[in-house]
């Protein structure tokens, strides 16, 4: 493979020789500023292509960031990068650009690697070493490796494909030979190991009367992969028989005496002896809400507290709901925001839910971590913009929008277990604080969001413009209305209400300068 050097960056040289082929690349780094600069760098070299696309994927959100506007400069030149920071439409409109040959290359993320087909000639490894925490950085799995060179020369658009690995020496180089192309791809282990997963399904199993008994249980797990490569049976049998115990203690799993009197059947002295494990109607709406069970049980102290205290603070439900597995992972809190996010705690402590640990213990870092998350979404839901989270918090907006989902779903759990252990004062919180997420509002404009049409950015302009309920709409003239939102949808939100409205009777001037008449006039009149 001969490729012209014309630059000292090798990546860049690799690059350009792909585009001189006129074929597609995809570009792995190790990190979302890798990506974005490494994209950034490749479209310096390269003429415009695609503005169309570019302005598209540039106005995704209602005020672009400076990360759509990098993006969007990077689209015009057919380069993109790709990572879990971006919008979710953006990140899709990428992906079909990509497959319809508008944009040429994709500097991405790991999480591009796994089950794409894309017309991608080439893949281009340029990290294959991670940071691992304590560990410093570390070379990647061969797995994972073999993920993302197999995304090159799919079958389906190309003849044969090339991964090729940036390697920074002769020594790194002869690393990676033995280790990826020599190496052998790593064990397989089952998840069931993992006490979440575990715990999940002990109580699904129960739940829906696949076991009965703690001995069928024991069977069925005898049986799996788990305890193939575990081996060690007895002590597999003590983890299971702490999985029950810990159900037990939380009050989602009981034991009954088996007697046989209720179906009239034959029963053996064996079975007379045998306990039956069955779900409490609270364990069997935990499996359905596909929870695990130590969240639930962390949720339903929580709620208890709530009521014992009569605290039902919206931060105080955020950070609960932002200390579970099931948000994992957090927004870190680096060293030199430490500080700061102690001082926030003394600012919130009084609507904690959830007690801070000592500073000592393990559990602190992971309550910070939650802190911090709950922070950026609390003030997500005091309306600031994507801007001002990713310049505070640096969580970008494809973030921002996947945590918001993640955390609707485990408040709606959170509003089942307080149905179920008739904990009714917390409901109506958050019934209010699922909207004020999932719009990213203040309390004063979920009147207006009932409106079909109406989010929250048009929401605001209402809100500010003095129509802040639907009675308020009501009594609005069309004619400010469609000013402040748009012809459109100020016809649609008067149909909503029930008033028929004459589009031709709608003038605005073409210089606004009507429109603009007649909001002076209606703020004067206010």
């Amino acid at each position: 493979m001969n490729i012209e050097q014309s630059s000292k960056d090798e990546l860049l040289c690799v690059a350009l020789d792909t585009l001189k082929q006129k074929k597609q690349a995809l570009i792995f780094v190790a990190s979302k500023r890798s990506a974005e600069k490494t994209a950034e760098e490749i479209a310096k070299k390269t003429e415009l292509m695609e503005e169309q696309v570019a302005e598209e994927i540039g106005t995704v959100l209602p005020k672009p960031t400076q990360q759509c506007e990098r993006l969007a400069q990077c689209v015009k030149k057919g380069i993109a990068f790709h990572h879990a920071g971006l919008h979710s439409k953006q990140r899709e409109l990428i992906e079909d650009n990509f497959r319809s040959g508008k944009i040429k290359m994709i500097c991405c993320t790991p999480t591009l690697a796994a089950g794409i087909d894309m017309p991608a000639f080439r893949v281009i490894i340029k990290d294959l070493k991670r940071y691992a925490g304590k560990f410093g950085m570390q070379y990647i799995p061969v797995l994972e490796y073999l993920q993302m060179a197999g995304r090159a020369g799919r079958p389906k658009f190309d003849k044969e494909g090339q991964a090729i690995c940036i390697a920074k020496s002769e020594h790194e180089k002869e690393e990676i030979r033995v280790r990826y192309l020599e190496g052998k791809p790593e064990e397989i282990y089952s998840k069931l190991a993992v006490e979440p997963v575990l715990r999940t399904y002990v109580l699904s199993l129960i739940a829906t009367n696949v076991v009965k008994t703690k001995e069928e249980l024991l069977d069925f797990f005898h049986r799996t992969f788990w305890a193939l490569q575990y081996k060690d049976m007895t002590k597999l049998e003590h983890i299971i028989e702490k999985m029950i115990f810990l159900l037990q203690e939380w009050e989602f799993l009981q034991k009954t005496g088996n007697t046989g009197e209720n179906t009239g059947e034959f029963v053996s002295a064996h079975d007379l002896s045998e306990k039956t494990l069955s779900a409490t109607d609270l364990g069997k709406r935990v499996a359905e809400l596909y929870l695990d069970p130590l969240t639930a049980h962390e949720i339903l102290e929580c709620v208890k507290k709530s009521q014992k205290t009569q605290c039902t603070h919206a931060f105080g439900i955020l950070q609960m709901v932002c200390n579970t597995l099931e948000m994992r992972p957090l927004l870190r809190v680096k060293t030199k925001e430490i500080e700061r996010i102690q001082q926030e705690i003394l600012k919130y402590e009084s609507h904690l839910l959830q007690n801070e640990p000592s500073i000592y213990e393990p559990e602190y870092d992971d309550f910070l971590d939650s802190l911090k998350t709950a922070l950026m979404l609390y003030d997500w839901v005091e309306e600031k913009e994507d801007e001002y989270l990713l310049e505070t918090y640096d969580c970008r907006p494809g973030e921002t929008r996947s945590k918001v989902g993640i955390v609707d779903w485990l408040l709606y759990t959170t509003s089942e277990l307080a149905r179920m252990i008739k904990y009714q004062e917390i409901l109506k919180e958050i019934a209010k604080l699922r909207m004020r997420i999932k719009y990213g509002v203040k309390e004063e404009l979920l009147a207006l969001l009932k409106l079909e049409g109406i989010g929250r950015i048009r929401a605001r302009k209402l809100y500010n413009n003095k129509v802040k309920t639907i009675s308020d709409v009501k009594n609005a003239d069309v004619i400010i209305l469609a000013q402040l939102i748009g012809k459109k949808i100020a016809l649609n939100i008067k149909k909503q209400i029930g008033e028929e409205v004459d589009e031709e009777k709608i003038q605005i001037s073409e210089h606004k300068r009507i429109g603009q008449m007649s909001l002076k006039k209606y703020d004067e009149e206010e």
